[in-house]
């Protein structure tokens, strides 16, 4: 069974810094994508970043490109999400998943999600 929790979240002023972490377990994701979405209350679930392939390429939703970056550690089974430079518009709730999707920035390809973490910026 493949398990993911997040954990990271947290309250932040805009401008600073936050990364969340993935643990995951019941599957090697290095063969898998794995990806970050984020939600915010009656919105879809919005493409973050991924890591995907056997060279782990990574990708990025350009709202986020230059501020955001994934990460793998093999030896613990985490996934980070280093976020940087938080603005107000980032305050979501976060989730991990992994899959084998055709498209890595659609939400409904992946079989597996975390239950995600807060992430608030104020100002």
């Amino acid at each position: 069974q493949v398990n993911l929790v997040e954990s990271g979240g947290g309250s932040v002023q805009a401008g600073e810094s936050l990364r969340l972490s993935c643990a995951v377990s019941g599957r090697t994701f290095e063969d898998y994508t794995m990806a970050w979405f984020r939600q915010g209350e009656g919105n879809e679930r919005e493409f973050v970043a991924a890591i995907y392939g056997t060279g782990r390429n990574l990708h990025y939703a350009q709202s986020v490109e230059g501020r955001f970056a994934i990460s793998e550690d093999v030896s613990t089974n985490t996934i980070f999400l280093q976020m940087t430079s938080l603005k107000l518009e980032d305050t979501d709730i976060y989730y991990c998943a992994t899959g084998t999707p055709p498209n890595i920035e659609h939400p409904r390809h992946y079989l597996y999600w975390g239950q995600g973490t807060q992430v608030t910026v104020f100002s």
